[in-house]
Parts: structure tokens; C-alpha cells; sequence
């Protein structure tokens, strides 16, 4: 009797870890595959890559003002450099003819005193032309200078922006993934309200402050805003995102989320048919609106999209539905 009690008893546990297993959280041990190395430079590469790509987007909006800048100020200089032109012409047609003696010749003094203000007028007025002539070539020569500082910029980005490229690649071929692979080509025409930028165009980084009833933690406003917009598209399955589990990911810090494409209140087994569809589509949406909500990654059947690469590539995960990504949409938030 006692051993069949003990029997009973670890069928049951067996059957409870099943339960958990199939309606819970992404297995802990490996919950996202690969490794915590893996995970934190893949982190820290996307995430060096959207602020190079930030800053890039800046550096080409401030070449595209100082080329108006500077075309605006070649035309000036064009008008400039006519009108001190017709004024070097005239002093040279009146070379023998000096201000002074023209104003020695008007014959009484009231004249002459009238003449002198004339002479002070026309050469503060000629002054000031050539003035204004240099003045422009100057403010076209500091344009000149700009433009090409921020081309020296832009190359310097471009750089760091394949960098992470390569560190992210990197990443991924030292769990044997990495290898460019088709993706998911479901349509994703639904365009997400756009979160909240900084001054530059980046985002900036963001602290746990949003109650998540799934989890009794917290994320960031910007994984918020992430969810909402998926649920507004109509993605209402069951996500979960917090998890005090330091895996090397950003599950902790409340910029990861695990979408269950499942029906029910968990995340079950391997998605097929209209539940691997459901995935298909809320992983297209993601990348569709990748730009617009802060994404760093997304995770699904084996493969991952990145925003450094903009395409899918093969994702290792082993060897149940969670780890696999068989089970779940995974999204990394910057």
C-alpha cells in the first residue's frame, strides 16, 4: 500500500508539472534556447545597432538642412558678388575723378558739407556690400564644412551599424543558428500607433513602471504600448512578460514578452494549423511595425528576426515548444 501511495503520489506530481508545462511559463531552465551569453550579445547588439541607426537618421536629416542652407546662401552669394561687381566697375570707370575733388568743386561750404555726408553714405553702403559678400562666402564655406563633417559621421555609423551586424550573427552561429532562412511572409498591414521618441529620434531607455496582471510585475511603458498595439490588431492571447529569471535576455527588466498563439490561458504544445497562423501573423506584425514601437528581435518557430539584419535567420531552441519558439511569439523591446 505504501508504495502505491507513493506511486499515486508522483503520478500526480508528474501530471501537475505536465499541466504547468503546457499552460504556464516558457520552461525555466532554457527558457528562451540558446545561452545567456547568447541572449545578452544579441541584446546588446541590437540595441547598439538601433542607437547607431538613431543617430544616423539624425545625421542625414542635418546634411539634407545644410544643403538647403547652402544653396540658399550660393544664391545670396551669386547677388552679393553682383552688386560689389557693378561697384568695382563704377570705381574704376571714376578712377580720375576722386570723391574729394568732386566735393572741392561744389563752390560754398553748406555744398561741400552736403557732398561729405554723400562721400560717408555711398562708402559705408559699399562697405557694408563687400562685408555682406564675405560674410556669405564665409557662412557657405562653414556650410561646406558641416556637410562633409557629417558624411565623416554617417561612415563612422554605417561602420558601427554592420558591426553590430557581424556581433549579432556571431551570437547566434555560436548556438548553430544564424543561417538566412525564408520567414514568415503573412501579411501585416495593420500600422501601430507609434511610441514615444526622444529629442534625437532614439529611444531612450526605460525602467520598470507598468503593472503587468499576468505576471504581478512590471514592465516598461514602451513593452505597454507594444501589447496594447498588438491587442488592438487583435492579438488577445494569452502574454506573459515579466520573469525574475536572469537568463541573459530582458524578460527581468520588462522588455520581453512571450505571446502564446495557442488558444486557452497558457501556451501548450507545438502551434499548427489556424494557431500556427495566428503566430505567423503577430510575428509579421511586429517586424511590420518594428520601427514604430522600439523592437529589437523577434522569436518564432525556430527563427529570428532582427532588426540589424531586417530578415529572418535560423534560431536554435532545445527541446521542448518553449525553448523551440514552437509555442509562442517571443518580443524584444529596446
Amino acid at each position: 500500500m505504501p508504495h502505491r501511495l507513493v506511486a499515486a503520489a508522483i503520478a500526480i506530481v508528474c501530471a501537475l508539472v505536465g499541466v504547468v508545462g503546457l499552460t504556464g511559463t516558457p520552461a525555466a531552465a532554457e527558457p528562451e534556447g540558446g545561452t545567456a551569453e547568447m541572449r545578452r550579445q544579441l541584446d546588446e547588439a541590437q540595441r547598439g545597432y538601433l542607437d547607431a541607426k538613431a543617430a544616423l537618421d539624425a545625421s542625414v536629416a542635418r546634411q539634407q538642412e545644410l544643403t538647403v542652407t547652402l544653396e540658399s546662401v550660393e544664391a545670396q552669394l551669386d547677388v552679393e558678388a553682383g552688386v560689389v561687381g557693378r561697384i568695382a566697375r563704377n570705381a574704376y570707370m571714376s578712377a580720375g575723378f576722386t570723391g574729394l575733388t568732386g566735393v572741392m568743386a561744389a563752390g560754398s561750404t553748406e555744398r561741400f558739407l552736403a557732398g561729405m555726408s554723400l562721400l560717408d553714405v555711398l562708402a559705408t553702403r559699399e562697405g557694408n556690400a563687400v562685408r555682406h559678400l564675405l560674410d556669405t562666402r564665409a557662412n557657405a564655406q562653414a556650410a561646406q564644412d558641416a556637410i562633409e563633417a557629417e558624411l565623416a559621421i554617417q561612415s563612422e555609423l554605417l561602420a558601427e551599424m554592420e558591426n553590430r551586424k557581424q556581433q549579432a550573427q556571431q551570437a547566434l552561429w555560436s548556438v548553430g543558428g544564424g543561417q538566412p532562412v525564408n520567414g514568415f511572409s503573412a501579411a501585416a498591414s495593420v500600422v501601430a500607433e507609434p511610441a514615444p521618441r526622444n529629442a534625437d529620434g532614439g529611444w531612450s531607455p526605460e525602467v520598470r513602471s507598468i503593472y503587468e496582471p499576468a505576471t504581478g510585475g512590471s514592465i516598461t511603458p514602451r513593452t505597454a504600448h507594444a501589447v496594447a498595439q498588438a491587442q488592438a490588431a487583435g492579438f488577445n492571447r494569452y502574454v506573459a512578460c515579466y520573469r525574475s529569471l536572469e537568463d541573459g535576455g530582458e524578460h527581468p527588466r520588462g522588455r520581453a514578452c512571450d505571446f502564446a498563439v495557442n488558444p486557452g490561458s497558457g501556451y501548450g504544445g507545438d502551434a499548427y494549423g489556424e494557431a500556427r497562423d495566428y503566430g505567423n501573423n503577430l510575428a509579421a506584425f511586429f517586424v511590420f511595425n518594428s520601427e514604430r514601437l522600439g523592437v529589437l528581435y523577434v522569436i518564432w518557430y525556430q527563427q529570428i528576426w532582427m532588426a540589424s539584419s531586417n530578415r529572418w535567420y535560423s534560431y536554435s531552441g532545445c527541446c521542448d515548444p518553449s525553448s523551440k519558439h514552437t509555442n509562442h511569439v517571443h518580443l524584444s523591446m529596446y
